[in-house]
C-alpha cells in the first residue's frame, strides 16, 4: 500500500529549515520520494492542509508493562492480564505521536513481536528485558521482611536480582539470549524501591564492568539508572553509555560524561507527576518522601548538560495512570532547551541513542515513514509544549494510526 501526502511543510530536524508546498510518497513503510510530484496510481491521498511534518517521536525511557504505579505487584499479576494492559499503554503512546520507544525494564520479546505482527497497535518497541539489580537495590521490590523469591510464574517484573560478577554475567547473557536491544542496570538507589536510599551506590565497579563487557561483546550497550554525581561517575568510568535521570549531577561529572561520550536521558515527567498525583495514582505513600531529593535537581541537571553539549534524548519514565502525561516532558524542558534542540532530542537524538539513525529520526528519502503532522510550526515557541493540541495525524510505517 502506498500513501501520498500533499500540501505539507517538512521540518528538517538537523538544520531547522522548513520547506513548504511539498509532497511525500510513502510505500512499504518507507519514504520513497519528497518533492512536488503527482500521486502514484492507486495511492491513498492524505492532505496535510499546510501542516508541518516531523519525524515520529522517540521516547527513550518507558516501562510498557507498568500499568500500575505499585510496581511491586507486577510479579504477582497474571502474565496474560499484564500483556493486555501493556497493549493499551502502547496503543496510547502511539496515538500521542510516539512511533518508537525504548523500554528500559519490563517489556520482552513477546510484546515486541506482538507489536511487529500487528497484534498490538503500538510504537516500535526496543526492549532490554528485565533490568539487572543487586539484592536490596532499585530492582528489588521486597520489603524489609520479604525474603521469598518472586513466584515462578512471574513473567513480568521490571527487574531481576543478581549479585557478584558471575551472577551478573549470567543475567546479562540471559537477557541477551532473550533478544535484548540494550542492557539496563540499577546502579543507584531509587524512588519506587522500598529499602534502598537515593544516595546509595549499587553494584560494585567490577560487576558494572562485567555487565558492560557482556553487552559490548554482543554489540549492545548498557543503560544505567543513576541520580547522584558519584553514581553517575562510577557508571561512566565503567563504560556505561546511557545515563538515565542524572538529577543530581555536578560540573565535574558533566565534564567526565563529555570526555567519555556518555548520553543523558532526563526524565522530568515522572518526578513532577509523582509529586502532583502520585498518591492518587497508586504510588506507595511510604516512598513519596524520596521524590523531594531529586525533584528540584532535575532542571539544574538539564541546564548543566545542555550547556556542556552532552547529547540528550527525550524520556519520561512514567508509570500507572501517570503515563497519560507522556507529552509533558516538552513543557518541562522548554525553559532550558530551545525549540529546535527540544525537537532534536525527541527525534534525531533518540535515533542516534538507539543506534537507528540511518532509518529513524528524520523526514528523508529512505527513512521509515514514521511521521507526525502538526497544524503549527514546532520550531515556534510554545508549540511543542502544547503538542497534543497541534497534532493532526500520526503515521507509523507509512500508515495512519
Amino acid at each position: 500500500m502506498s500513501v501520498f501526502v500533499k500540501n505539507a511543510h517538512i521540518v528538517d530536524v538537523q538544520s531547522g529549515a522548513v520547506s513548504g508546498g511539498t509532497t511525500l510518497t510513502l510505500e512499504g513503510g518507507v519514504i520513497r520520494a519528497i518533492g512536488d510530484g503527482a500521486a502514484p496510481a492507486g495511492a491513498d491521498v492524505l492532505d496535510a492542509r499546510g501542516g508541518f511534518v516531523i519525524p515520529g517521536l522517540i521516547d527513550a525511557h518507558v516501562h510498557a508493562i507498568a500499568y500500575t504505579a505499585d510496581l511491586g505487584t507486577l510479579p504477582y499479576a497474571s502474565p496474560g492480564y499484564v500483556a493486555q494492559r501493556a497493549g493499551v499503554v502502547l496503543n496510547d503512546m502511539l496515538r500521542r505521536g510516539f512511533t518508537t520507544v525504548r523500554d528500559v525494564g519490563g517489556a520482552d520479546f513477546g510484546l515486541a513481536k506482538a507489536v511487529e505482527e500487528g497484534l498490538i497497535k503500538g510504537p516500535r518497541l526496543l526492549y532490554g528485558g528485565k533490568a539487572l539489580s543487586p539484592s536490596g537495590g532499585h530492582g528489588d521490590h521486597r520489603g524489609m521482611g520479604g525474603n521469598l523469591e518472586e513466584p515462578a510464574y512471574a513473567q513480568y517484573s521490571l527487574g531481576r536480582r543478581c549479585d557478584g560478577v558471575d551472577e551478573v554475567r549470567r543475567a546479562a547473557r540471559d537477557e541477551i539470549r532473550r533478544g535484548a536491544h540494550h542492557i539496563k542496570i540499577m546502579a543507584n538507589g531509587g524512588i519506587s524501591s522500598p529499602t534502598d536510599r537515593i544516595t546509595s551506590d549499587q553494584f560494585s565497579e567490577d560487576e558494572i564492568r562485567a555487565i558492560v563487557d557482556e553487552a559490548e561483546m554482543a554489540n549492545l550497550y548498557v543503560v544505567s539508572h543513576t541520580y547522584t554525581a558519584r553514581s553517575v561517575a562510577r557508571a561512566v568510568r565503567c563504560g556505561v553509555r546511557s545515563i538515565e535521570h542524572g538529577n543530581l549531577i555536578d560540573p565535574e561529572t558533566v565534564a567526565l560524561m563529555v570526555e567519555k561520550g556518555a548520553w543523558l536521558t532526563p526524565t522530568l515527567s515522572i518526578f513532577r507527576a509523582i509529586h502532583e498525583v502520585g498518591l492518587e495514582s497508586g504510588f506507595p505513600a511510604d516512598r513519596l518522601e524520596k521524590i523531594r531529593v531529586v525533584l528540584e535537581g532535575g532542571v539544574n541537571a538539564l541546564e548543566l548538560a545542555w550547556k556542556a553539549g552532552i547529547p540528550m534524548a527525550y524520556g519520561t519514565d512514567l508509570i500507572g495512570p501517570m503515563q497519560s502525561r507522556q507529552l509533558d516532558e516538552f513543557a518541562l524542558r522548554a525553559d532550558v532547551i530551545p525549540p529546535l534542540g527540544l525537537l532534536q532530542q525527541a527525534t534525531i537524538n533518540g535515533a542516534r541513542l538507539i543506534r537507528m539513525e540511518e532509518s529513524l529520526g528524520q523526514v528523508a528519502v529512505g527513512f521509515r515513514a514514521d511521521l507526525c503532522i502538526l497544524n503549527a510550526n514546532p520550531l515556534e515557541p510554545g508549540v511543542l509544549p502544547a503538542f497534543a493540541q497541534h497534532l493532526q495525524a500520526v503515521l507509523k510505517d507509512g500508515l495512519p494510526v
